[in-house]
């Protein structure tokens, strides 16, 4: 018996929602080693027949069934794959038909255009463009526009989580970043000034900060412990001073963190 399990997940699609639930599921054992192979556009007969051997290649070699996460609306390709020797999970088959029966509906069992709504798709890019666009403090040319600004000191979170609001809420995030000449002004910086409304910390454990600045500039000025400690100190000095909320990122997921400030900020998804 191996010391591990193989667990698919796999999609007609992207398997990217497949991913995250089978992910929110496994994360539920961890005495229990995972290896994880992601598997999308699983969206024709060969190409299903292809995960079929490959998955049985793995039964025959390590003794035991890989465990499957399908979200595969078709059917035909669906029935097929579970005939690969492994313990079948279907997020379709397990939710569909108690939907179907409360709603007094059958489901059309459709797989979605690659972009099935247009005015979803461009609030999304235009959010993305917008993060992209005021990065690290870059512009402030329509700063105004901005639904909400994260501030907080180099490394502490900034990028992944504006674009993270921009992708999954169509938030148009713009962050600027906390230099040692604004941690030493009593001012608020100048560029984010007028939108004092608008503002969001975040702060993360200096000694998680020293961490993430040695891989990045390793043993300088910048990533030495002391500088963490006080610039966070002092970043966290200026959100108490101008009653800004924020949010420790050191033990949040980036997806923790954007409902946290959709909800403190009152921020509504966009799409």
């Amino acid at each position: 018996m191996n010391d591990f399990r193989r667990a698919f997940i796999v999609s007609d699609r992207t398997g990217i929602s497949a991913e995250n639930m089978a992910g929110a599921l496994l994360e539920q054992f961890p005495n229990v080693k995972i290896r994880q192979y992601l598997r999308p556009f699983i969206d024709s007969e060969t190409k299903a027949i292809d995960l079929i051997k490959e998955i049985q290649a793995f039964y025959d070699k390590d003794g035991v069934q890989p465990i499957v996460f399908a979200s595969i609306s078709n059917d035909e390709i669906s029935h097929l794959v579970q005939t690969a020797p492994a313990l079948h999970l279907s997020f379709f088959d397990a939710f569909l038909g108690v939907l179907e029966q409360e709603l007094g509906t059958r489901a059309q069992h459709f797989t979605r255009s690659r972009v099935n709504n247009v005015e979803r798709y461009d609030a999304r890019m235009e959010a993305v463009n917008f993060a992209l666009n005021h990065d690290d403090g870059s512009s402030d040319v329509d700063m105004k526009e901005a639904d909400v600004i994260l501030m907080g000191v180099s490394r502490s979170g900034k990028t992944p989580t504006c674009l993270y609001l921009a992708l999954q809420y169509g938030i148009r995030a713009a962050n600027y970043p906390l230099t040692p000449d604004d941690l030493g002004n009593p001012e608020l910086p100048r560029m984010v000034k007028p939108y004092k409304n608008k503002l969001f910390g975040l702060t993360i454990e200096p000694e998680r900060l020293h961490h993430i600045r040695q891989e990045r500039r390793a043993n300088s000025t910048y990533s030495h412990i002391n500088t963490c400690k006080q610039e966070v100190a002092d970043a966290q000095a200026m959100f108490r001073r101008y009653s800004i909320p924020f949010a420790n990122t050191t033990h949040k997921s980036v997806e923790e963190l954007a409902v946290h400030i959709m909800q403190e900020c009152k921020l509504k998804r966009k799409f």
